[in-house]
């Protein structure tokens, strides 16, 4: 019964993962999404989380600081995850996965892009929510460049989107 189930998942999950990375292929998307991931990246979480923490000033500052110290926390997760359950990046298993240029060869399970991202934005999100309207879809389209780009399923993005959403409600429900 429960291996079905878990067939059956994964069965969806690789049609997704399809959907995302083969069929909604464009020119101008590849652009896209080659430049929207970085935001998720360790140079632009870190200095955005950075920047806005020692240069801005009232709720913003107190937000950049949450945003630091999640980005920091949701991290520990993600390196333990990582190593407990090495999977593989869908390019390396899926025929015709389409990729980056210089794809990442370390596990796939959970997104670390995806991590960073919602765990820096959530912060400011709950702090200012008038931001929500913009961080949100920025966030979740790095999320989805992940797939586009042959780099992770589904599952991945989701699981970081949970671990870096959980990290900053945690981080703001103790020191915000």
């Amino acid at each position: 019964m429960m291996n079905r189930l878990v067939t059956r998942l994964q069965y969806h999950e690789h049609r997704m993962f399809c959907f995302v990375n083969q069929q909604i292929r464009h020119q101008a998307l590849d652009f896209f999404f080659n430049i929207i991931t970085h935001l998720g990246g360790a140079a632009a979480s870190i200095a955005t989380a950075l920047c806005i923490a020692l240069f801005a000033e009232g709720v913003w500052k107190s937000a950049g600081m949450l945003s630091c110290v999640a980005l920091g926390l949701s991290h520990v997760p993600v390196a333990i995850i990582k190593k407990k359950y090495p999977r593989l990046r869908p390019y390396l298993v899926l025929e015709g996965t389409h990729t980056c240029k210089k794809p990442l060869k370390d596990h796939s399970f959970p997104s670390g892009h995806t991590t960073a991202i919602f765990s820096v934005t959530v912060p400011m999100m709950l702090i200012t929510p008038w931001v929500t309207a913009i961080l949100l879809p920025v966030a979740s389209l790095v999320g989805m460049s992940r797939i586009y780009l042959g780099l992770h399923y589904p599952s991945d993005v989701l699981a970081g989107l949970l671990i870096g959403t959980t990290t900053a409600l945690t981080t703001v429900a103790f020191l915000g």
